[in-house]
């Protein structure tokens, strides 16, 4: 089954499905309500999830799916690669994760890999799991304006502290949030403190 809010996206991962002699796409669904409805009545053995979505998005699906047909298997196929996203996927319970630029032979692999009970995984988010690449920690500038934002400092005094401009401040910030898979100052410091970075 195929659950994608893209009408686009679903017929052309259906289309990566035609002519392949052993998986058949049996359903689609639009957001993760609509999947949970659908799953119950086509009962797929594997389901590609997106995770951004209105409504109920992919973790909120894949929670739900999980608990309601735990025989169900689940891989995340998403745009999206950051820690937050690939924990939060993890936590809820997925056969696999793979981005969406994945190779067609790729995910026919993955599909029978998740039906006979195995787990797959993008070569990037392995990786990541597995501690790397180190290049995923904010660089020492990113820190030091880290630290002032952890202490209260606001952009402005920030820049005035370690003589940049606001703009900059705000690039390197930026740039700690994508590396740390959050999107808000406070998370940014409370994941950088869980991994010892302050």
């Amino acid at each position: 089954m195929i659950v994608d809010d893209h009408p686009v996206v679903r017929d052309g991962l259906r289309g990566m499905f035609d002519h392949v002699a052993d998986i058949e796409v049996v359903a689609e669904a639009g957001d993760g309500l609509e999947a949970l409805a659908v799953a119950a009545r086509a009962r797929p053995h594997v389901v590609l999830m997106d995770l951004r979505m209105p409504g109920l998005d992919g973790v909120g699906a894949i929670q739900r799916l999980h608990t309601a047909h735990p025989e169900i298997k689940v891989i995340v196929l998403t745009t999206y690669d950051t820690d937050a996203d690939v924990t939060r996927a993890m936590a809820a319970g997925v056969a696999g994760y793979l981005l969406k630029d994945a190779p067609r032979e790729e995910l026919h692999r993955a599909v029978r890999t998740a039906a006979a009970g195995g787990a797959v995984l993008a070569p990037s988010i392995a990786a990541a799991l597995i501690g790397k690449p180190p290049q995923q920690d904010p660089s020492p500038r990113e820190l030091e304006v880290l630290r002032l934002v952890a202490r209260g400092a606001a952009n402005k005094e920030v820049a005035r502290a370690l003589m940049i401009s606001e703009t900059t401040v705000k690039t390197h910030l930026k740039h700690v949030f994508a590396k740390l898979g959050v999107d808000s100052r406070a998370a940014a410091v409370v994941v950088a403190m869980e991994r010892g970075l302050l």
